[in-house]
Order: structure tokens, then C-alpha cells, then sequence
């Protein structure tokens, strides 16, 4: 499944729920958006919390879906091509050098 399809099926489930209703509770915003992201990314790290190992796996898939779908849903209602994006992210970090040996 390609990253197009995936942005559909997030947007088909949260019309669903009438999050892109005026009146919605939860307001699809960016700003909304960026934070309910940055508050999964931050339940992928309790994962690890007190621990080096992995205990649960589905539970940190799970954790990791919701950041995917944050992430996928903030791209688009922002006008951002995320597969772009990445693509030209690759393209310049191609060039970056974090260590002194390149």
C-alpha cells in the first residue's frame, strides 16, 4: 500500500467520526494535530522508560501506527506531500556528514 492510500483510508476513518465537522470535539487542525502527534511519539518512548529491552512489541506497533497516522494527517491537511518530502530529506542528508569521517 502506498502512502496515498494509506492518507485515504486515515481520512475516510476520521470523516467517520465527524472530526472534520465544524462543531467536532476534536478539531482537526495542525496544531491539534502536531501536538496529538508529539504525545504518541512520546508514548513510544514509555515503551523503553526504566528498560533497554522490548517487552511488548503489538503494544509498540500499535504506538507506532498512531504516530504514522498523526504524522500521515499533518502532512495533508498542511498541503505537504510527505512522500516528497522524505525524498528530498534523503536527497540532502545524502550530503550531510555527522561524524568527522565522511
Amino acid at each position: 500500500m502506498e502512502l496515498k492510500d494509506l492518507t485515504e483510508r486515515m481520512h475516510n476513518f476520521v470523516r467517520s467520526k465527524g472530526w472534520y465537522e465544524p462543531d467536532s470535539q476534536r478539531p482537526q487542525t495542525p496544531r491539534n494535530l502536531a501536538i496529538s502527534l508529539s504525545l504518541e511519539a512520546n508514548e513510544v518512548l514509555e515503551h523503553f522508560q526504566w528498560q533497554g529491552d522490548l517487552k511488548d512489541r503489538d503494544e509498540l506497533a500499535s504506538e507506532l501506527a498512531d504516530v504514522t497516522l498523526y504524522l500521515l494527517q499533518l502532512a495533508s491537511v498542511s498541503g505537504i506531500d510527505l512522500e516528497q518530502a522524505i525524498l528530498k530529506k534523503l536527497e540532502t542528508n545524502a550530503f550531510r556528514h555527522w561524524d568527522d569521517k565522511p
